[in-house]
């Protein structure tokens, strides 16, 4: 019996797949790698402007046009004017 030799397309496409395959896991391994380092932070940065009450620890920050808000661990929400960096409102979650 005669062994047939395999067709140089069938060669190229399991080169290919192979290679995609490798760049594939690559590519998750450094989406996983980017989510944990950005994910892993342990604060936000805050303008320098903002002030926090002693003993609040930022947990979340976000911003608008007028007003910055300022997430603590004791589940408050501080408000601050963006131009003066003055406390506006406080909201407590509950």
């Amino acid at each position: 019996m005669e062994e047939l030799s395999e067709p140089a397309n069938l060669r190229f496409l399991r080169r290919m797949v192979t290679v995609l395959t490798t760049v594939m896991i690559v590519g998750v391994v450094i989406v996983i790698g980017l989510l944990v380092t950005r994910l892993s932070q342990d604060t936000p940065v805050l303008p320098e402007q903002i002030t926090l009450p002693d003993g609040a620890k930022p947990v979340a920050f976000t911003q608008a046009a007028n007003w910055y808000a300022v997430v603590t661990d004791a589940d408050e929400i501080l408000i601050f004017d963006r131009f003066t960096g003055a406390l506006k409102q406080t909201v407590t979650v509950e």
